[in-house]
């Protein structure tokens, strides 16, 4: 339900009318075109439409009040929804073309049909119409004001008014809302402010008090073996949203990242396309190449021009010394049932309070859990409703050792019915652990509320967070076999 163009049109008796303001919507028109496909006709230029229009209403020579070309009887009406011949280079027939006419105000727009163009869609079935003629309806309010009557020079006034309407009630081609009927100009909250143009990405204008919320989120992801042979692979990736209420057509704000003194540089930094400059030495870090210790190492300056939504302001990896929690992982088989020994350690780095903080045991290609004789040190061990994986909830805390044991034997009953992995058979398994802890990043990257710099007239209210959550974060068994990953993990 979308509009492909839009005109104002003026026209006065005995001359040929004269396009005030009209609007065009390359997305929709694409559309359109893959739609209709080899019957596809263009929406014409501004010079194109204006004879056609005023032929199909009757204006264009009030003396000869009929035109085969419009009133022949073989031609069915189907009003409102007018059928332009187009003349000139390709030509056509440009259907439906909506159009309301108030005096010498003509309001017009190409609704798009969203169906094949042949047999014609009775008109009743294209919603795309109704709200077409209800958006053309709400401009003519908002055009001609509370009274109805047409003014030259306030007409001017609101049709400078008009782009900033169109950002609000009909973004990239959709209409969301219509002008009131019966407001006037001074009554519409739709203004330009300075001489600054409202990209047509930015659908709407924030009125009220300025308020940024910035959230710094970091992912680890590690592969243990717990063998010499195999080289343990850990990586650390972040990523900064922002949401960003703030007045103003194209208001500043900028992001300050910081590390402390001996934090690792971020590397193979992204940036959203609102950022608005950017040190190019931020840019050049990249975990691919060998450090030079050189790196740029902060602060980093973000400044930008903030979409209404939430979006991305910038991702990054950082090189982390060692994992934050380090793990081993032993199952044997014994008599005709897995002995399984799990050592967890949480690294003196790493604050100890979390949100949640879980290990889960999966069994492959076995039957259902049958008897589980198991020891904890700490937290409890749960067993899933399926009886093919063991949940280790370790809740918000470590013991004060920051050490963390479970031992004992499990065994199988019944036939094959657990699920089936065909990479973990006999001893090739792993442990998959899940934590969340706020206010904290391995690389120590934090966002001050202080940095935040908001250029608006009122107080703003700033609120920061950070957290570090777990991703794909493995302890293979020792004593079997295990995918092994040469280099940086890949994503």
């Amino acid at each position: 339900m979308s509009i492909r163009a839009l005109w104002i049109i003026t026209h006065e008796k005995g001359q040929s009318g004269t396009v005030r303001f009209s609007k065009r919507y390359p997305t929709v028109e694409r559309r359109a075109k893959s739609l209709a496909g080899l019957q596809y006709v263009a929406v014409p230029e501004d010079s194109g439409i204006l004879h056609p229009l005023l032929t199909e209403l009757g204006l264009t020579d009030p003396d000869k009040p009929f035109s085969i070309s419009r009133d022949d009887c073989s031609r069915p009406q189907r009003s409102p929804a007018l059928e332009l011949h187009l003349e000139g280079r390709g030509g056509g027939a440009l259907w439906p073309v909506l159009a309301i006419v108030q005096g010498g105000l003509i309001l017009a727009c190409v609704p798009l049909v969203e169906a094949p163009p042949e047999p014609r869609p009775p008109l009743p079935s294209l919603a795309s119409v109704s709200q077409g003629l209800s958006l053309l309806a709400g401009l003519q309010s908002f055009l001609c004001g509370a009274g109805g009557k047409l003014e030259g020079e306030a007409l001017a006034s609101r049709l400078a008014l008009l782009p900033s309407v169109l950002v609000q009630v009909c973004p990239l081609g959709t209409p969301l809302d219509t002008p009131q009927v019966g407001s006037s100009a001074t009554a519409m909250t739709y203004s330009p402010v300075g001489a600054q143009k409202q990209p047509a990405w930015k659908s709407g204008l924030h009125r009220g008090r300025a308020v940024v919320s910035v959230s710094l989120s970091e992912m680890v992801r590690s592969m243990q073996y717990g063998s010499r042979n195999r080289q343990d692979l850990w990586d650390v990736y972040g990523s900064v949203t922002c949401k960003c209420e703030v007045e103003g057509v194209l208001p500043n704000v900028t992001v300050t990242l910081s590390l402390p003194p001996n934090g690792s540089p971020l590397q193979d930094i992204l940036v959203h396309p609102c950022v608005t400059s950017l040190d190019a030495s931020i840019l050049t870090a990249s975990s691919v190449d060998e450090s030079d210790g050189s790196a740029f190492s902060g602060p980093y300056k973000f400044p930008f021009s903030p979409p209404p939504e939430p979006f991305r302001l910038c991702s990054y990896t950082s090189q982390v010394p060692v994992p934050p929690i380090l793990g081993l992982y032993q199952l044997k088989e014994e008599e005709g049932q897995l002995k399984v020994t799990v050592s967890l350690k949480l690294h003196e780095s790493v604050r100890n309070s979390f949100e949640y903080c879980e290990a889960h045991l999966p069994f492959f290609n076995r039957g259902q859990l049958g008897n589980v004789d198991m020891k904890v040190s700490s937290g409890q061990l749960e067993v899933s409703r399926e009886k093919t994986l063991l949940v280790w909830v370790l809740g918000q805390k470590f013991p004060k050792s920051r050490e963390v044991t479970l031992g004992g034997t499990v065994s199988f009953v019944g036939q094959l019915t657990g699920p089936v992995d065909p990479l973990c058979t006999g001893l090739t398994a792993y442990i998959k652990l899940y934590f969340r802890v706020p206010d904290l990043t391995l690389s120590g990257c934090s966002v001050d509320q202080h940095s935040v710099q908001i250029y608006s007239t009122a107080k703003p209210r700033i609120t920061t967070s950070r957290e570090l959550v777990s991703a794909e974060y493995y302890i293979w068994n020792s004593t079997g076999d295990a995918p092994v990953s040469s280099g940086h993990m890949m994503l």
